[in-house]
């Protein structure tokens, strides 16, 4: 079958992307392609749920505009499509003066990127969290809560009442391109495209390649771990509240979310998964973990930041070094308070030279739109990434509205 739009991956941002396709090409033939049996199934499915303000990334980068851009437009999503949210803002504390240099650096850079936001003393810090321990603190009024999940569905429901397609469990084994067009052979069968974009996620970089792209990067994956708070201790956390991040690692840190349900989640702690899509400690593929230990570069990423990787797996086996990194935090957290909660994996770009990919990277070619780093704030900025997506495609014969 022939179509004019072919998005490989059906997360927020490839959803998103085909919900901006359908309000501005109403015509147009639109498919949607998805290796699981659902949609959502996987960052996206297994996402916190912040909606974050964009006060972490460097400003003029694509992560400051797109989350700071994409947070207002899916607030405005959310309002038409009845689809609940709770903009409660969060608080980012120092829990030590050695980290106020950074926690004015981080309200600095919070100015900078457009956002408005307040320092606190520790009074007014406890005034929003009472049970929080430190000594100072960022507010960040315009931070919230959602359910991607709920989001993801509308985007899904929006193209499927307009004509749009969504094929799930068809796995893309082969993609070719002539002058023409572009030809995405899968599992069930071969499909036909003006235009094809890859919204992969975990498997963007072998996506990109497969249709002759060199991303010159490579997908990592990290487990994030999380516990939950049983609800008898669900009172110690009113919001979000997050750590100074440290500024050498592309993590923000064990923090606390309350999410759309009431639970409140704590984590996650970050190590290397050994399947691209394991989210057990015990999952392993042979051939993702063979793709990660040939790559020259992560050899090189792991030698820089060893310690601060081998802190993170001890911390994944041990319990109690996992509750000391949040009662940094909230101090009458108990180790009893703490449930295993599911894990996620955040596909983590990582360049030829072993550098970690700080930002969004979109790799574009003649017919094809590529994807290849969208990590959080991803689910945030989803609306933004979308329209920046199809801004890039050109030559159109279909007429936008």
């Amino acid at each position: 079958m022939h179509y004019d739009f072919l998005i490989i991956g059906c997360g927020i941002v490839g959803l998103s992307t085909g919900y901006t396709i359908m309000k501005k090409y109403p015509k147009a033939k639109l498919l949607l392609l998805e290796k699981e049996s659902e949609w959502a199934a996987h960052q996206t499915g297994r996402n916190s749920g912040v909606i974050h303000s964009g006060i972490y990334y460097k400003p003029g980068s694509l992560k400051a505009k797109f989350a700071k851009e994409g947070g207002e437009k899916l607030i405005h999503f959310c309002q038409e499509y009845g689809i609940h949210y709770d903009i409660c803002g969060k608080i980012i504390v120092a829990t030590e003066d050695r980290e106020l240099i950074e926690l004015d650096k981080l309200y600095n850079r919070g100015l900078e990127n457009g956002l408005k936001i307040e320092k606190l003393n520790k009074n007014q810090m406890q005034n929003i969290e009472p049970s929080v321990n430190g000594v100072a603190a960022i507010k960040v009024p315009m931070a919230g809560i959602v359910d991607y999940k709920k989001v993801s569905e509308a985007f899904a429901h929006y193209m499927l009442n307009r004509g749009g397609e969504l094929k799930t469990e068809t796995a893309v084994e082969e993609i070719h391109e002539n002058d023409n067009e572009i030809i995405v052979g899968t599992n069930r069968g071969t499909f036909y495209t003006k235009h094809l974009i890859n919204c992969a996620g975990l498997f963007s970089d072998r996506i990109a390649k497969l249709a002759g792209i060199d991303p010159k990067m490579k997908i990592i994956p990290f487990r994030g771990e999380y516990y939950k708070l049983k609800e008898s201790k669900s009172h110690l956390v009113k919001n979000l509240i997050y750590p100074v991040p440290d500024p050498k690692f592309p993590f923000l840190g064990v923090h606390l979310t309350r999410m759309t349900n009431g639970e409140i989640h704590a984590g996650p702690n970050a190590v290397l998964a050994l399947k691209r899509e394991g989210y057990k400690k015990t999952d392993f593929d042979l051939n993702d973990i063979y793709d990660v230990l040939s790559y020259p570069a992560f050899w090189k990423i792991a030698k820089q930041n060893m310690k601060y990787g081998l802190a993170e797996m001890y911390r994944s086996f041990n319990k109690n070094k996992f509750l000391e990194s949040l009662r940094k935090l909230v101090p009458d957290i108990e180790k009893d308070d703490l449930v295993e909660a599911d894990s996620g994996v955040r596909a983590q770009a990582l360049s030829i030279d072993g550098k970690l990919i700080d930002d969004f990277m979109i790799i574009k070619s003649k017919r094809s739109i590529h994807v290849c780093n969208a990590p959080s704030p991803a689910a945030t900025a989803s609306i933004a990434i979308g329209e920046e997506i199809v801004s890039n495609i050109d030559h159109l014969d279909l007429v936008a509205i």
